[in-house]
C-alpha cells in the first residue's frame, strides 16, 4: 500500500505516462471490445425517463462516449491522460475533462449514472474510499455506479508500468458500502467461460440515502 503523498503522485506519473506512450495502440486494441452487457447493466437500473446524463469514468479514447451518444445519452467523459482526452473529444464531440482520479473536481448531485469500466483498480487503496464518496456525491440521488475491475485476491502494486488493485468480491463490496452505495447485481465476464478464466468482476451499485438525502423505497432492495 503506497504511504505517503509522493508515491500516490509517482503512481498517477507512471501509470498515465504508460497510457501516454501507448495511447494509439490502446485505442486499436480495444477498439472492438464489446461491453454492450455492462453498458445496459447500468442503463437499466437507473430511474426515471431517458435520455440519461452520463459520466464515462476513465473514457479512454472515447469508444463508450460514443455507444452512450448513440443511444440518445449526454455523456461526459473523464481521464487523466491528455491523448486520451484529446482523441476522445475529437472522435465524439462530447464534453471530455482531463482529470486524474486523485485530483477530481466533479460536480454535486449531477450525473444519472457513473460509468467506471476498467478504471477503478488503478486508484489506491489508500485513497480509494475517497474516490468512490466522492462518485457518489457526483450522482444525483438514486443514481447508479457501474463499475468493472479484474479481480484478484486484493493484491497491489505494479504490473509493468500500470498500478492496479486486485478485488475480490466481498472486499469490493465493502468498499462499495462504505462509500454509501447499495449493491443491484455483479456478474464475471466474460460470459460463457468457466469462472476461473472470468477475469472481471463487473458490479452495479445504487447512491444510499445520506447527507440529507432521502431513501426512497425500492422493490430492487
Amino acid at each position: 500500500m503506497p504511504s505517503s503523498t509522493t508515491t500516490l503522485e509517482q503512481i498517477t506519473t507512471r501509470t498515465l505516462a504508460h497510457y501516454q506512450q501507448h495511447a494509439e495502440d490502446f485505442r486499436k486494441g480495444t477498439r472492438s471490445h464489446d461491453v454492450s452487457q455492462n453498458i445496459a447493466a447500468l442503463l437499466r437500473h437507473i430511474r426515471g425517463q431517458p435520455p440519461f446524463t452520463i459520466l464515462d469514468f476513465g473514457c479512454g479514447p472515447g469508444r463508450d462516449l460514443k455507444a452512450f451518444t448513440r443511444l440518445g445519452h449526454r455523456a461526459v467523459g473523464l481521464d487523466g491522460a491528455t491523448n486520451f482526452v484529446e482523441m476522445a473529444r475529437s472522435d465524439t464531440g462530447c464534453t471530455v475533462w482531463e482529470q486524474d482520479f486523485l485530483s477530481l473536481d466533479l460536480p454535486s448531485g449531477h450525473f444519472d449514472g457513473v460509468f467506471a469500466n476498467a478504471s477503478l483498480f488503478h486508484v489506491p487503496s489508500q485513497v480509494l474510499l475517497r474516490v468512490l464518496r466522492q462518485l457518489h456525491a457526483t450522482l444525483k440521488p438514486d443514481g447508479v455506479l457501474f463499475c468493472s475491475n479484474p479481480r484478484g485476491d486484493n493484491q497491489e502494486g505494479w504490473n509493468d508500468e500500470r498500478y492496479g488493485v486486485f478485488h475480490d468480491l466481498a472486499a469490493w463490496r465493502r468498499w462499495l458500502r462504505n462509500a454509501g452505495f447499495v449493491e443491484l447485481e455483479h456478474y464475471y465476464r466474460p460470459t460463457g467461460l468457466p469462472c476461473a478464466q472470468q477475469l472481471w468482476l463487473a458490479s452495479v451499485w445504487r447512491r444510499a440515502a445520506g447527507n440529507g438525502d432521502p431513501l426512497r423505497p425500492s422493490p430492487e432492495f
